[in-house]
């Protein structure tokens, strides 16, 4: 009995000694991490950095957290930040966002509001720390920008997932649902309030190709950029209108797209008035394409449903034989 009890006070002993070297280690290193950012010019500070979790865990918690990348011109504050970790996997990681945060680009500063924001990260167990896969959620989304403190995005609920597969390629899922835009935006769309307030839904599944791989590096240096982007199948549903999307592009070292993408639109019309009221169809040319585009439907079998191929070339795009004008620009700052 006695050697049963010295062998589990030794263990627990050894176990307890892990834990402090561990989380010593891991504290030294976020440390090391911000004095190798400030020395690049960037705005690094955290007003307190601690390891809780003794005996079975490292979590990582920042309190007053700013980064901030000279380079790029984004920025991101929150007042509390937590990356959790079971200390026998610490390649298994918990990042739970605060309900609050702010995040700053060239061209604007946003509020981000959340309830529940969350992601578990499988990381590569190397220096490189390359993620493998990566689910998030949140069960409330509201983007707020703080010079129009009026004109907020929502979302009732969010869920990615994303998965390394062979070299640089990620696949991606997406769900979004309760999309409500922001005034301006939803006026420019519908101005005439054909739709409802709210976009019922929006899924993806995605698998995008980077010129290198996701890493630390991703955050210190530069962003991956994208090289061919495969969309087996993306959908969403507004109202009436109901809109699917598959095909592949190529994208350029420029950033533009190459490539055609297959539509199928149920409620189509619903789509050129939407084009026509946001100004990217000219009026003079809404009847004329309204009137091919039905011919089409009705080749189809179906007048109400239309296949049609958004194509993509020359930094332009292209709604099957009408110019729709400038492509975006698939690159990542």
């Amino acid at each position: 009995m006695r050697a049963i009890l010295a062998v589990i006070v030794i263990a627990a002993a050894l176990w307890a000694g892990y834990w402090v070297i561990g989380s010593r280690a891991t504290l030294q290193a976020f440390e090391a991490w911000f004095d190798a950012r400030r020395a690049e010019g960037w705005q690094a500070e955290t007003s307190a950095l601690d390891v809780q979790g003794f005996p079975n865990r490292f979590d990582v918690v920042f309190k007053g957290l700013m980064l901030a990348d000279p380079a790029t011109g984004l920025a991101w504050e929150a007042p509390r930040f937590q990356i959790n970790a079971l200390s026998y996997r610490p390649n298994h990681v918990i990042a739970v966002w605060p309900d609050s945060q702010r995040i700053a680009t060239p061209r604007e500063k946003f509020r981000l509001d959340s309830r529940d924001m969350r992601a578990s990260l499988v990381i590569a167990p190397d220096s490189a720390l390359a993620p493998r896969r990566m689910t998030l959620t949140a069960d409330v989304l509201r983007i707020t920008p703080e010079a129009r403190p009026a004109e907020i995005t929502a979302l009732s609920a969010l869920s990615l997932a994303a998965e390394r597969e062979e070299g640089a390629a990620y696949r991606l899922g997406l769900r979004a649902e309760g999309l409500t835009l922001a005034a301006p935006v939803r006026a420019r769309l519908d101005p005439e309030g054909r739709l409802p307030d709210r976009i019922s839904g929006f899924a993806a599944d995605v698998t995008a190709t980077f010129d290198k791989p996701w890493d630390r590096s991703a955050i210190e240096r530069a962003r991956p950029q994208p090289t061919h982007i495969r969309v087996r199948l993306a959908e969403g549903r507004w109202g009436d209108l109901h809109l699917q999307a598959a095909g592949e592009v190529d994208v350029t070292p420029e950033g533009w797209p190459e490539g055609d993408i297959a539509l199928k639109a149920r409620n189509w019309r619903e789509i050129v008035t939407l084009l026509r009221v946001a100004g990217v169809l000219p009026e003079s040319l809404a009847s004329s394409v309204e009137s091919g585009l039905g011919m089409m439907a009705r080749m189809g079998g179906n007048p109400d449903t239309l296949d049609i191929s958004l194509g993509f070339g020359g930094g332009r795009m292209w709604l099957g034989p009408v110019p729709l004008g400038p492509a975006p620009r698939l690159r990542l700052r």
